[in-house]
């Protein structure tokens, strides 16, 4: 067993931030607490005339899809701030450096720690959302492509957690400022998530389907819209609805409009995990390059 305990800077880190971990594995419990309870209720009030513990579920799960969307930023904040740049700013990494530990030993094991308690508490809170979510799964608020459910229940989540460490390992060697690198950090983090948030569905080419204007063109089951409108004769894309009143029982437009058929542009659900994986890659690209950045800013300070 004592070949298995931490040793060294390993073991000074997990110490020295012991409150942090504790503090994850309480949100971890106090989670599952939540979900297990509320699927309790849940069970007990289903098929009654008032429903009350599945619309708490409910309002409890959007809750938690909110949570998992901005879960990366954390992490990010923690290692920019606390971890590193607050050692920097106060001069404290110099005692490390004093007990035989190089530099690159002394910022790797920070890495490692932080990189193990993110991806644990992350794999943890998954599992926790999904034992919720599989009740609520039909609701058009917990879809696969839905925010927070989509990060929370495929690789994504897990990539921007080791993102948010480099990140936060980078900003915290350059800023060498606690306060200014936490805000930095985060901030980072906060555009990497509304970018990839806006592109993500244009990894994928979309598929369309067509036919006569009218109710007659549905959505497939679970695909994820992006698009809908009117192809004229000519082959024009009219997006929205630019038929005037229809004139019989089908639905057609006025013939002099000129309007062919109307179209969905869609995402099926089998894009999901394609998406995911693009979406992944991407991430532990930019991690990598956050990472060896950061340890070239650490060469250059300390040769």
């Amino acid at each position: 067993m004592s070949s298995l305990a931490l040793k060294g800077p390993y073991w000074v880190t997990v110490r020295q931030h012991r409150r942090a971990w504790w503090a994850v594995a309480a949100t971890v419990g106090l989670s599952l607490v939540c979900v297990a309870g509320l699927r309790l209720w849940d069970s007990r009030t289903s098929g009654t005339n008032q429903d009350d513990g599945y619309m708490l579920l409910r309002v409890g799960m959007d809750l938690f899809s909110m949570g998992m969307i901005g879960l990366p930023l954390l992490p990010a904040v923690f290692v920019a701030g606390p971890m590193v740049a607050r050692e920097l700013e106060s001069g404290t990494y110099k005692l490390a450096l004093t007990q035989s530990v190089t530099p690159s030993r002394w910022f790797a094991s920070k890495l490692l720690v932080a990189g193990a308690v993110t991806l644990g508490g992350t794999l943890a809170l998954m599992a926790v959302y999904r034992f919720g979510w599989v009740r609520v799964t039909s609701h058009y608020q917990f879809t696969w492509s839905d925010q927070g459910t989509y990060e929370a229940i495929g690789t994504v989540g897990l990539a921007y957690g080791l993102l948010a460490v480099a990140v936060g390992a980078f900003v915290g060697q350059l800023v060498r400022r606690t306060v200014v690198a936490m805000a930095a950090a985060g901030g980072i983090m906060a555009a990497v998530l509304i970018v990839l948030n806006a592109y993500r569905w244009d990894f994928l080419t979309v598929r369309t389907i067509t036919g006569p204007v009218g109710p007659t063109v549905r959505l497939p089951d679970m695909g994820l819209e992006t698009s809908s409108g009117l192809i004229t004769t000519t082959g024009q894309r009219l997006p929205g609805w630019y038929c005037a009143e229809p004139i019989d029982e089908h639905g057609l437009c006025r013939p002099d409009e000129n309007i062919a058929v109307q179209y969905i542009d869609y995402h099926p659900a089998s894009h999901f995990w394609p998406t995911q994986l693009i979406e992944t890659g991407i991430l532990l690209a930019l991690a990598a390059l956050a990472l060896f950045a950061a340890f070239r800013v650490l060469r250059a300070r300390h040769p």
